[in-house]
């Protein structure tokens, strides 16, 4: 059975979950939503224990930075995923979205080489393991609106606003 180092961590937007492999951060996700990210914890690694550890490899204090203003906190912080080709791809490429900035699923479609999967690229950030850090919240409607966020599009909202974002 595979152990997961587990923290929670409160925050203006709910509760935030915390995983780590002890190597790199697995999961991020929000304690409404603790049966999805288990869920695809059980998918990637079968049997899995949480252990309660407070701040694992760190990602726990980088999260509050994030929250307090500081948004290269999560620079150099790693992160696996598991998942198909294609969502890794995807969610590297949300990873690279900057700070303060948003762009379109079929922008991203096209960025992937695939312009044609607004669609398919959005079904992998709805799966994305690892929110905030993996900015599926930057991505939006073509027409500018806050469509679809696993968290919510309160939360969408507010980490946009937090990053600087005017809709």
């Amino acid at each position: 059975m595979t152990q997961l180092d587990f923290d929670r961590v409160p925050s203006a937007i709910g509760e935030i979950l915390v995983a780590c492999d002890g190597t790199s951060l697995v999961a991020l996700d929000y304690a409404d939503y603790e049966g999805r990210m288990k869920a695809l914890l059980t998918k990637r690694y079968g049997a899995f224990r949480l252990a309660p550890r407070p701040d694992p490899l760190g990602a726990s204090a980088r999260v509050r930075a994030y929250l307090a203003g500081d948004f290269a906190a999560f620079d150099g912080l790693a992160v696996t995923t598991g998942g198909t080709d294609f969502q890794q791809q995807c969610w590297r490429a949300l990873r690279a979205i900057p700070v303060g900035t948003v762009t379109t699923y079929g922008r991203l479609a096209a960025e992937l080489g695939r312009p044609k999967a607004s669609r398919a690229v959005g079904y992998a950030n709805s799966l994305n393991p690892v929110a905030i850090i993996l900015a599926c919240h930057r991505v939006i409607g073509q027409n500018r609106d806050l469509t679809g966020y696993a968290g919510g599009l309160d939360r969408k909202r507010w980490l946009l606003a937090h990053e600087g974002v005017r809709m």
